[in-house]
């Protein structure tokens, strides 16, 4: 982000707060250092422009009192989970879906400067695509494809919060819930498909039975001696 230049005005303030730190040079470095941790950045905004250099950190740097505003920004992976929401399919089917989301924040100056606040940004996004894009698929492609649906809501949530500094490491699609009538008539579709395929299984036996003995009767007819000879077996 390009730094604008503070002015006539801003150069006196800052003048004097240069001077009040070295008129109270005994206590002023407890009041003009200040240390941020490793995964850390500090963005400084100098009468509401951003400093010289970009974000500080990790480390111990110098502010000036009364003209700096520092933006201290997490730079780790973080995570959370977007609320079940109730989503309607495109076959007109009510479910219940929630996700978890891992991000980070790559750009800390974005992060600060165009968006508000980039944490509850992102977590609403993240909500408001879920539904969109569930919206437009049916109940089984949502039960089947959840590695695809987690990487195009990926993908959509990394375009959309660039601007903001924030990479989207990844998604996944915790869990889906089905209203209970819906599960139960699952349940006895799933065992009449069970119980018609038990019936078609038997029913082949029964025809592999008949044709084996329909071949033994022909044997049996083309030689009545062997017919004797499985009296006589038996």
């Amino acid at each position: 982000m390009k730094r604008k230049d503070v002015g006539f005005c801003g150069g006196i303030l800052i003048a004097i707060s240069v001077l009040m730190c070295i008129l109270f040079f005994p206590l002023a470095p407890f009041f003009i250092i200040k240390v941020v941790a490793q995964y850390e950045k500090a963005v400084i905004l100098r009468l509401g422009c951003i400093r010289k250099g970009g974000a500080a950190g990790p480390g111990l740097f110098f502010f000036l009192p009364c003209v700096d505003e520092i933006h201290v920004v997490d730079m780790r992976t973080v995570s959370f989970d977007v609320p079940p929401q109730e989503i309607l399919t495109k076959d007109s089917v009510t479910v219940t879906v929630d996700a978890v989301v891992y991000f980070r924040i790559q750009c800390a100056v974005s992060s600060v400067c165009n968006v508000d606040n980039v944490k509850t940004a992102t977590r609403l996004l993240a909500q408001t695509t879920l539904r969109n894009m569930l919206g437009t698929k049916s109940l089984s492609e949502i039960l089947s494809e959840r590695e695809e649906i987690s990487g195009s809501m990926q993908h959509i949530l990394d375009v959309a919060t660039d601007p903001w500094g924030v990479l989207v490491e990844r998604v996944e699609v915790k869990d889906v819930r089905l209203p209970q009538n819906l599960q139960r008539a699952m349940a006895a579709e799933a065992e009449a498909h069970r119980d018609a395929k038990a019936k078609v299984i038997a029913a082949e036996g029964e025809l592999n039975a008949s044709k084996a003995l329909k071949e033994a009767a022909d044997v049996i007819a083309e030689s009545p001696a062997a017919l004797q000879l499985r009296y006589l077996q038996t």
